[in-house]
């Protein structure tokens, strides 16, 4: 009976170590503090749509279009763009609907190279 129980124990925190190596957490912001953020050369295709699929098409994909609101193709951004709101919402400024809603702010390097992208003329590249 011993030795069963001894079996069970050790199954039971061979199970708990696989949980516990489940489960983490991997902003490396948060983990690294002060990380390199490259502006330099930043494209709609591989830093700000990746962004926006993330975090923005949950509730402005075309197929969704919440508060009236469609984010998904260059185009439907660029009006977002060019009148201010989507760099209003993100960086969470006085006035605007801060974005994501009922989530945290996008991290820092993300909005640094929309903000970068949008600087440049928003190019659809």
């Amino acid at each position: 009976m011993q030795m069963k129980l001894k079996k069970i124990h050790l199954g039971f925190v061979l199970l708990s170590c696989l949980f516990i190596n489940s489960c983490y957490y991997d902003n490396e912001e948060e983990l690294y503090g002060d990380v390199e953020c490259d502006t330099s050369n930043v494209t709609y295709t591989d830093d700000v749509l990746p962004v926006m699929e993330q975090n923005c098409y949950v509730c402005h994909a075309a197929n969704v279009n919440q508060g009236g609101i469609t984010l998904e193709g260059y185009d439907a951004l660029k009006v977002y763009v060019d009148n201010g709101r989507l760099l209003g919402a993100i960086n969470h400024d006085s006035g605007f609907s801060p974005m994501p809603q009922n989530a945290p702010k996008l991290p820092d390097c993300a909005i640094s190279k929309i903000q970068a992208w949008v600087d440049d003329g928003a190019p659809n590249n």
